[in-house]
């Protein structure tokens, strides 16, 4: 019979992520995990507070995932968005009729249409995320340096982190 009470300094990293995956989660690590998710959601909350424009969420992540995309398809932008393209065609629809983006038909292929912001959505994206910059600057500028360096390491955490595969 194998034991799983292993010193956690003699475990793998795959063991670590076996646990996890098994439901077994080392005490200070579920602490950790709290405690960034609450960290991460409530700063998430505060930065939603100083968009611009007046959208919903979900139009405000559209109109960004709009403008790192492109002009993508209504379906590629609903896999970005993790929505289904009943629910993405409404988004578009809400953010077409505020002139924040608008359809393009495919010349090459005119049953593909694409989406694209207007000048009034550039507009809108930049000062949003101007916004949500000087709202970011201004608490930082409240950090020590050294606990704005320690930041500015945890942010290469965070990327990392995220770019990580769930599988």
């Amino acid at each position: 019979m194998e034991s799983t009470s292993a010193p956690v300094a003699a475990r793998t990293g795959t063991d670590r992520q076996d646990d996890a995956h098994k439901g077994r989660v080392d005490a200070a690590e579920a602490e950790l995990a709290s405690r960034l998710r609450l960290a991460v959601t409530r700063l998430h909350r505060r930065l939603r507070q100083h968009s611009a424009g007046g959208l919903t969420q979900s139009q405000a992540s559209a109109l960004a995932s709009i403008g790192q995309l492109g002009s993508p398809t209504l379906g590629a932008l609903a896999a970005r968005e993790s929505v289904q393209p009943p629910s993405m065609t409404r988004i578009v629809g809400g953010l077409e009729a505020l002139g924040h983006v608008a359809r393009v038909t495919e010349p090459a292929d005119r049953r593909v249409t694409r989406v694209a912001l207007t000048p009034q959505g550039i507009e809108v994206l930049e000062r949003s995320r101007s916004l949500k910059n000087a709202f970011l600057v201004r608490q930082l500028h409240r950090l020590a340096p050294d606990e704005r360096r320690a930041l500015a390491d945890l942010t290469v955490l965070l990327e990392r982190l995220v770019a990580l595969d769930d599988s």
